[in-house]
């Protein structure tokens, strides 16, 4: 699968870029999915039901499925936290997955940032980034720049970059 990563610090526009990226991917034949770092403490159940009584029981995994959808949660227990493949691997084959967050991930990606966002830019230290996103023109910047709201300009550089 390719993998293109959207990464900037929190409030800076990430997830409504994504959210705008993924109809746009729909509209010109590209499956998508995406994977979206969270904090540790996370959780997609909630207690008193069933399922969370299943893994707070000390369940691997527990499955939860209707008749429109499904989701699977895994705990770590006594594992390391999972790789990018081996994540991946859990996933259906797309055209394209987008990962919010996951710096630490050998993929290319994008950093969006916005100067009143009021906090550093990542770039500078990041070599794997390869195009800045913002709603101006950064002039200490050397990478590519694209502005925020061009959601085709953005998209076509992701399909470049990834070869779609």
């Amino acid at each position: 699968m390719r993998v293109f990563g959207i990464a900037g610090r929190s409030g800076m526009g990430k997830t409504s870029l994504i959210i705008r990226l993924v109809p746009w991917f729909r509209a010109k034949g590209v499956t998508i999915s995406t994977v979206k770092q969270a904090h540790e403490a996370f959780d997609v159940d909630k207690k008193g039901k069933d399922s969370y009584e299943h893994r707070e029981a000390g369940a691997s995994e527990v499955m939860i499925a209707s008749a429109r959808r499904w989701a699977l949660m895994h705990e770590y227990r006594d594992e390391p936290e999972y790789t990018m493949d081996q994540l991946l691997a859990r996933m259906s084959k797309v055209g394209l997955v987008l990962v919010e967050g996951f710096r630490q991930w050998p993929h290319p990606r994008l950093e969006v940032w916005r100067e009143e966002g009021g906090k550093p830019p990542f770039w500078p230290e990041d070599d794997r980034m390869c195009a800045l996103v913002s709603d101006r023109k950064v002039a200490a910047c050397p990478l590519p720049q694209l502005n925020l709201d061009d959601t085709d300009a953005i998209g076509a550089m992701i399909c470049e970059r990834v070869g779609l």
